[in-house]
């Protein structure tokens, strides 16, 4: 496996055609498993600046969609898909209805693969999928929805713990009012909305995918959006579940470490990929192992 120095070293002498050199791993990555292969990128972590001003072009969104029809036009799906995932996640419509999508396209054989981070709504696609595979490094997270940057579940907790100390206390309404006030009058109910939600379609997913052979599917399936979807448990969105604590609540993940070959063909499209984010305007990529991709750009906006 050629280390981070050599395969940037590659790209260089070929006139840091980025596209050029990614392309020729991620066939060859695609080769050695028999399987069709996405790559679906996003530069949050590269370009936190146009994160920061223009957050939704690099998460989960309808566009996505045209990205994945070119992507899988023409593929033999018979051969399955191997759904590389590097996102922060999204929106949650554009998630279910991409998990839709690709479930008409190739059924039950789609593997994840998380080489890094595959967050929020990316992790929820994960657990559509029939199995994810992660290494050491990689992280999962969180499937709690955000409103504007706000956790639904700290939300609502805080309008519950509002109304517990106010009925307790009448006199600490002028302490809770200007707090209260910042929110929308329907924001509860669309919180509570958007929490049974995300819980209700990650569940159905583990059921008829990862867990649908499992005769405690439906076990399985609670526990595992439990340890996902409750803000108790995880605390924060931001948390990182790694690979033994994914394993310990029951999620089917396959160490990337498993097999070294694999992983270190899987790593180099990793490094390439994070390379082009970082040495190229792209902010999304959704790339297949035939070359066709599709690739958004933008550039920070200077002040």
């Amino acid at each position: 496996m050629p280390n981070w120095g050599e395969l940037l070293q590659e790209v260089q002498q070929a006139g840091n055609a980025h596209d050029q050199v990614r392309r020729k791993y991620l066939k060859r990555l695609s080769q050695r498993t028999g399987r069709n292969t996405i790559l679906y990128y996003s530069a949050w972590l590269e370009k936190p600046i146009i994160y920061g001003q223009h957050p939704q072009p690099l998460t989960v969104n309808d566009t996505d969609k045209n990205g994945f029809m070119s992507a899988i036009h023409g593929m033999d799906r018979a051969k399955g898909l191997d759904l590389v995932l590097h996102t922060p996640g999204g929106d949650l419509a554009a998630a279910e209805s991409l998990v839709s999508y690709l479930r008409a396209m190739f059924g039950r054989d789609i593997r994840a693969i998380v080489p890094q981070l595959a967050l929020s709504a990316g992790t929820m696609i994960a657990c559509a999928c029939s199995e994810i595979v992660m290494g050491k490094h990689s992280s999962l997270g969180p499937i709690d929805p955000q409103f504007g940057g706000l956790p639904a579940h700290g939300i609502v907790e805080e309008f519950k713990q509002a109304a517990e100390e106010i009925a307790a206390d009448p006199a600490k309404i002028p302490l809770w009012q200007p707090i209260i006030g910042k929110y929308n009058p329907t924001l509860i109910g669309e919180c509570q909305k958007a929490i049974t939600w995300a819980q209700t379609i990650v569940k159905d997913w583990l059921m008829t995918g990862m867990f649908a052979k499992s005769t405690k599917k439906e076990e399985k399936a609670d526990r595992v959006v439990e340890e996902l979807g409750d803000h108790v448990l995880t605390l924060s969105h931001a948390r990182h579940i790694e690979f033994d604590k994914a394993k310990e609540i029951g999620l089917k993940v396959t160490p990337l470490e498993r097999d070294g070959a694999f992983q270190d063909a899987l790593l180099t499209v990793h490094h390439l990929a994070v390379q082009t984010m970082a040495g190229t305007p792209a902010v999304k990529l959704i790339e297949n192992q035939k070359g066709i991709a599709y690739i958004q750009s933008m550039r920070a906006e200077v002040a």
